[in-house]
């Protein structure tokens, strides 16, 4: 599947594509990872090789917000859902920003170098948030700029915080638990414990250097292990009104005592009283049609519509599999459909 660049809109900035798409049978992707390569040419291939920690991806279309100034961590420590005042140098965390009724605007990977906080993040939703972040500067000693111009993100599948010397990276600590906060999934048995990953930022100049001759995998394997290890993604698994409940992000970018921030009555409320509405499953799809749905598509529990997937993926061992989300009270035991495929729901969230 092939894309062009995304033109540049106020809400859609220009990609300017990866030299990486230059390198031998290298397709495209589309839509939210436009810019850099969906495959090489053999995805599944490529797959394996990145499980096994022998490729890296390209994922220089991702957005690079840095945030400077003594206040820095205490400021952003007020304003998202993560404890951040005590933040030590490279050392990574992540945090959610927030609406003010507690649905998910932005999700934000942290780690500070002791004296720059680098936030990585969407590229298509990184000028609302940094805009926002603009907006609540006030009187701080704090200044917020766009750094993806300067630097890309590469991803690996390393679990290692990146060293004195070394080009800082942000480790994905899923599925946590970080800090004081609640699972909404298993405790034990998560196969999210089965994936280091780590974005590691590298100055955009040196990517081509930086990659050298490792071999390189397409988001395409990216996503299916991300998938695989249950693990949400802000933009794909969310919609205009998912609170963190949902997709079981409590446990890794919720503080739950952590003081005052936007959205934190939600939060709050949620957890003491109630139950989400809807909740993340993980499917194992028919794959004998030639053709997969696609994400955004109905889920059906006989005639009733329970909910939508989210992410496809053709994993290289299990097949075709998917997350999305359903309504709370979905049978769990229930074969759901989409279309003419047939899906096998895998508790993610607990109803």
């Amino acid at each position: 599947m092939t894309s062009t660049p995304d033109s540049s809109t106020p809400d859609r900035p220009a990609r300017v594509p990866s030299p990486l798409l230059g390198r031998p049978g290298a397709v495209e992707g589309s839509g939210a990872d436009a810019g850099v390569a969906a495959h090489y040419g053999d995805p599944h291939r490529e797959q394996r090789l990145l499980a096994e920690g022998l490729a890296v991806v390209d994922l220089s279309h991702l957005a690079v917000l840095t945030v400077t100034g003594p206040d820095r961590l205490s400021w952003l420590h007020s304003l998202t859902s993560q404890a951040l005042t005590n933040l030590a140098p490279r050392t990574s965390t992540e945090s959610l920003i927030l609406s003010p009724k507690g649905h998910i605007e932005h999700a934000l990977e942290v780690v500070d170098d002791g004296a720059t906080t680098w936030l990585v993040t969407e590229r298509d939703t990184a000028p609302a948030a940094q805009a926002w972040l603009e907006s609540m500067r006030f009187m701080l000693r704090v200044e917020v700029a766009d750094r993806t111009d300067d630097f890309a993100v590469v991803g690996e599948s390393v679990a290692r915080e990146g060293a004195e010397g070394e080009p800082i990276a942000w480790v994905d600590h899923w599925p946590g638990p970080i800090g004081d906060t609640a699972l909404y999934g298993p405790a034990e048995g998560h196969p999210g414990a089965n994936r280091p990953w780590r974005h590691v930022l590298v100055p955009r100049e040196e990517l081509v250097d930086y990659v050298g001759e490792q071999s390189l995998s397409g988001t395409w394997a990216a996503e299916a292990l991300r998938v695989a290890a249950w693990r949400p993604r802000v933009g794909a698994e969310t919609d205009h009104r998912t609170i963190a409940h949902e997709l079981d992000l409590l446990r890794t970018g919720v503080h739950l005592h952590k003081g005052c921030y936007r959205g934190q009555e939600t939060i709050a409320r949620v957890h003491n009283l109630g139950r989400p509405p809807r909740r993340l499953v993980f499917l194992h799809l028919d794959g004998s049609g030639h053709v997969l749905p696609e994400p955004g598509d109905e889920l059906r529990l006989g005639d009733k519509v329970v909910g939508r997937l989210t992410t496809v993926a053709r994993h290289y061992e299990d097949g075709p599999i998917a997350l999305a989300v359903v309504k709370r009270n979905t049978d769990p035991a229930a074969v759901l459909t989409s279309g003419p495929t047939s899906a096998a729901q895998t508790v993610v969230v607990a109803p």
